[in-house]
């Protein structure tokens, strides 16, 4: 995950320029500051979305096996019986 730098106290200043009172705008830069750890670059979801595609293609390998395995079994199954 990326933070994203900024100045405070000049976004307060921004703030209550704009008609935003000293505590809103407080309140505004505190909530910016606590999400920071949940923000998500363009390249972090790239990359999640590569990682997303190796696991798909690694469970459609494992559920080849598997039709496989149970295609033998009941080969098995029919000529036993």
């Amino acid at each position: 995950m990326t933070t994203v730098t900024f100045d405070t106290q000049e976004l307060v200043i921004e703030l209550e320029s704009s008609g935003f009172t000293r505590q809103q705008s407080e309140t505004v830069v505190s909530v910016l500051k606590k999400s920071q750890g949940e923000l998500s670059t363009k390249r972090d979801i790239q990359d999640m979305d590569a990682r997303l595609i190796q696991m798909e293609q690694r469970l459609i390998i494992k559920q080849g096996a598997l039709m496989a395995f149970a295609i033998g079994v009941v080969a098995i199954l029919v000529k036993l019986l």
